[in-house]
């Protein structure tokens, strides 16, 4: 598997060519945004120490499995500049076994409701209303019904996220459906040569790129915790020339330039 995701990785760098140079801010030749699923525990003790060290920002992906120890811990964050994105309230995916909840039992309608929901919650938590979504297992399906049109006509969601390795390297941003960003899932100990190969293809196609991380260092889908602070530690020292931004910040600057 670690072969097969090294290989992918080879592809961005080799494969991809942008079809016209992005004017990234600040004179930046690429950018990078740095997005944790489900809330999790890892990521408040070991992920955002090492952000805030580095001087870095992100966007936090979070489900209603929040409890009065680390809600006062996502609220503080939301006021340093990181951003509190949806992943629903109770995060639906075909797989009950790993999932307590199945997406089997949702219509499109319920979707929007359950994401509606989570809006209001995450705005007792942080005040904002624009919100930026990830979907659950990177699915955007529920019942075999794709609910992406769907949450595009309820207007709930500003961007969203999925996932998977097609066309994670973005560099036509023409092309780029805000409510379909592609970003790159990490493995389960994803190897840090993976992981900055990836950086260094978005930055030789002076595009953008997304990473979906999980645990950091626990948890589950854990990326090591040498493996991201190494990350870390390159984005600083590429700080010249990489833009590490937020996923709202990223994707308003990127629709802008689509639209201009």
């Amino acid at each position: 598997m670690i072969k097969k995701f090294l290989w992918v990785v080879w592809l961005f760098a080799g494969g991809r060519v942008a079809a016209q140079p992005i004017e990234w801010p600040h004179h930046k030749k690429a950018a990078i945004v740095l997005t944790y699923d489900d809330a999790l525990k890892s990521q408040l003790d070991t992920a955002v120490p090492q952000l805030r060290r580095a001087g870095l920002t992100a966007t936090f992906f979070l489900t209603a499995d929040l409890d009065y120890i680390t809600l006062p811990r996502w609220r503080k964050l939301a006021k340093e500049g990181f951003e509190l994105g949806n992943h629903t309230l109770f995060h639906p995916c075909i797989n009950g076994e790993d999932n307590p909840v199945t997406s089997e039992r949702y219509t499109p309608n319920q979707m929007m409701r359950e994401i509606e929901v989570m809006n209001r919650m995450l705005f007792a938590v942080d005040g904002k209303t624009n919100r930026t979504y990830a979907y659950p297992c990177t699915e955007t399906t529920v019942a075999g019904k794709d609910y992406v049109d769907t949450l595009r006509r309820y207007g709930l969601i500003k961007y969203a996220r999925v996932g998977g390795d097609t066309g994670a390297v973005i560099t036509n941003l023409g092309a780029l459906d805000p409510l379909r960003v592609p970003a790159l899932g990490l493995e389960d100990h994803t190897p840090v040569e993976a992981v900055i190969g990836f950086v260094k293809a978005v930055e030789d196609s002076g595009g953008m790129g997304v990473i979906m991380f999980h645990g950091i260092g626990g948890d589950y889908i854990t990326t090591d915790t040498d493996v991201h602070q190494k990350l870390v530690d390159y984005l600083v020292e590429h700080r010249s020339t990489i833009w590490v931004g937020t996923f709202q910040e990223v994707m308003d600057f990127a629709m802008k330039k689509k639209g201009g």
